[in-house]
This record gives C-alpha cells, structure tokens and sequence, in this order.
C-alpha cells in the first residue's frame, strides 16, 4: 500500500505552507469558554460527559459502546447526533464474513486519562478473532480525534473496520470531495447507498461478498474515487458543517446514503488490508465542525492534520 506523502501531494495541490497555517488557525485555534475544557468527564452512569465551549454532550451514554450523543453545538444549539452517534464503531469484516452485527451491541470497557482523553477496549473472543481499542480526545474545541488500534488474534484477511457517524435530522446535505476537485453531492439519482472509494483495489475489496451478510444487506452503489478521503454533513439553514475525514492510507472508501434518507449518517471504511497473527494496526480518523468551508478550506484542513504527524 502506498505511503501518504504529505510534503509532496501537498505541492501538487498548489498549498502552501502558509495556507496551512492560516487553516490550522482560522479553524484549529478557536479557544474554549471560561469553564470549558477539552476532556471527557466520567459520568456517574458509566459514561462520560464534555463541554469544551463549542460542543457539549455525552460519550458512551450509560456505559454502552456508542458514539457521541447527544451533541449540541453550543453557538447555534444545533443538535449534531442521533441514532448510534458520532464516531462509534460499527461493522467489522475479515475472512469473508462480518463480525456480528455491530461492536456497539458488543460489551466493551473505557478509562479515561490524565488528559481527560478516553479508550474504548474491545477484547476478543471465539467468534471474534481480534481485539480492538479506540482512543478519543479532542484536539480542539470544535475537533475529535479517533485513533483505532485492532490486533489479530488469528490471521485476518480484508479487516475493516466501519466506522459510524449519525448527524442530527436538520443535516441533510451530504458531499464527498470526488477527484477534480468537487464536492459531489449524495444525490437521490445516484442510488439510495453510495460508495466513494479510494482506488480500483479498494472497490474489489468493497465488492467482495461482505455485503451480502443478512441481516440488512446493502447494495453499494459504485461512485467515483475520492480525492481525499473527505466528506462533510451540512444544516441547511445555519450552514453549520461537520467534515469527517481520515488519512488516505487508513481509509478505502467513504459511504453515505443518499442525503435526503433519513439515517443522515456518513461512514468510513478504515484499515482494508491483511494480519497475520499477532500483528497490529492503527487507523485515525478526526470529525470536524466548521462554518460552510469549502473544498480548499477543507482540503487544507486535511494536508494540515496529515503535516503534523498528531495523533
């Protein structure tokens, strides 16, 4: 699998590094409100509590292995979640066949750290040859960041992990940025499941069967390749953004109903490669919320994250 070259895939998209910096200024560098912080709270349920001055709800609600929700965002008291939430791990797949129906109905611990950032352990099991963590911290008031580790406890062959985000009803818009530049709208036309890969390869593996488990097939349909693995969920009215995104070599495809259904859910299709027994892995992924960027703005806000080697 190739590597991302961030020095050099940003030249060719014309960037410069002071471009960068704007970016990771204008939309990095908002500060939190007096009493707001950028940690989880542990919460007396179980779960874990935050406000870091422009978003506030709860993570992992009674314990259970969710996503972020609810979500409001403080500036518009937009609600941004529904459903399973922000950011929680849905399907995984390997040797030709998924794993259950989903990890969040699977029993899971977390712990928090000094930082106020929280790790979700996933241990393995019979039927579930793999153990996985996800670390969640934020890296900015209006930013998530996701790190996911998975360890082969047997030899894994196409792992993927889907990893899930459920927008509030008001989100209604759905684009991926598509290679030439645009952002290409979910459109009705186009099918009701939409795929966006990240090359031929990756469309095979997308193709190869796993879809098909019941319960709740999909048929995928084949939309072009995106340029980077970028996609955002607009509020028509406050033209209120959430861009989800993941370096292009964790990420092999995005997947997004078409915008008016009413899921209003984006998903990404991280890892797509083979362990052998007892091999690591890891793939990011970061959630952003932005007022109506457009594809430079985000595409800076990508190079951005990528240059800085963060976790």
């Amino acid at each position: 699998m190739p590597k991302w070259n961030s020095d050099k895939d940003t030249q060719n998209l014309g960037i410069s590094r002071r471009a960068l910096f704007l970016a990771s200024a204008a939309v990095l560098g908002q500060r939190a409100a007096p009493g707001a912080a950028l940690a989880f709270q542990p919460s007396a349920d179980g779960g874990f509590a935050f406000d870091t001055g422009v978003l506030k709800g709860t993570f992992r609600n009674e314990g259970r292995s969710l996503g972020l929700i609810p979500v409001t965002h403080i500036p518009t008291g937009v609600s941004l979640a529904s459903s399973m939430g922000l950011f929680g791990v849905y399907r995984t797949f390997g040797n030709g066949r998924r794993y259950g129906t989903g990890m969040w109905y699977v029993p899971s611990e977390a712990r928090t750290d000094a930082k106020g950032a929280v790790t979700v352990m996933w241990p393995a099991a019979e039927a579930r040859p793999f153990t996985m963590n996800a670390g969640y911290r934020w890296a900015a008031p209006n930013t998530l960041d996701v790190s996911l580790e998975v360890t082969a406890v047997e030899d894994l062959l196409g792992f993927e992990t889907f990893l899930a985000a459920y927008f509030g009803p008001s989100f209604t818009g759905a684009k991926v940025l598509v290679k030439g530049g645009a952002l290409m709208a979910a459109d009705h036309a186009n099918g009701r499941w939409q795929m966006f890969p990240r090359d031929p390869a990756a469309a095979k593996l997308i193709y190869d069967g796993r879809w098909k488990f019941p319960p709740n097939p999909v048929e995928w349909a084949r939309m072009p390749d995106f340029e980077l693995p970028i996609s955002v969920r607009i509020d028509p009215d406050t033209r209120l953004t959430v861009a989800i995104m993941a370096p292009a070599q964790d990420c092999f495809a995005i997947a997004t109903p078409e915008e008016s259904d009413s899921h209003h859910s984006t998903y990404l299709s991280l890892f797509g490669l083979d362990l052998k027994k007892g091999e690591a892995a890891q793939a990011r992924a970061r959630l952003a919320v932005l007022p109506a960027p457009d594809p430079e703005q985000l595409r800076n806000l990508y190079l951005n994250w990528i240059s800085s080697g963060k976790e």
